[in-house]
């Protein structure tokens, strides 16, 4: 990651991680904000990735999370497989923020960086 966008905002250094990721969206605090590169491909409504990140990704963590507290030491995210991209939703103190990747990329490799841009 270069240096201008180690200052950046979550949403510029999150975009500057790989030339793949198609979509951010941060959900804390009971407030939804989102960012999306210009001219994708497949690329889904705003109305419906507004219900996903309202609705589907807090739940798919929440279901995740109690699984994982059961006896698998937690869940820190979830991947879902879309057949257009790879949605990476990882949890956070207050809420998550959901990455979306162009299918031929890999979310694991940039789980630690995404959780670094929201570091205290």
């Amino acid at each position: 990651m270069n240096s201008a966008a180690t200052n950046a905002d979550p949403y510029e250094r999150i975009f500057a991680l790989n030339n793949a990721i198609r979509y951010v969206a941060i959900y804390r605090a009971g407030k939804l904000q989102s960012r999306q590169r210009e001219g994708l491909a497949g690329a889904s409504s705003g109305e419906s990735d507004r219900y996903e990140e309202l609705l589907v990704n807090p739940t798919l963590l929440t279901l995740a999370r109690q699984r994982g507290n059961i006896d698998c030491g937690g869940a820190e995210f979830v991947i879902v497989g879309y057949g257009n991209f790879l949605q990476l939703v990882v949890a956070l103190p207050d809420g998550h923020v959901s990455v979306c990747f162009d299918r031929a990329a890999d979310p694991l490799d940039h789980v630690e960086a995404i959780r670094k841009a929201f570091a205290p």
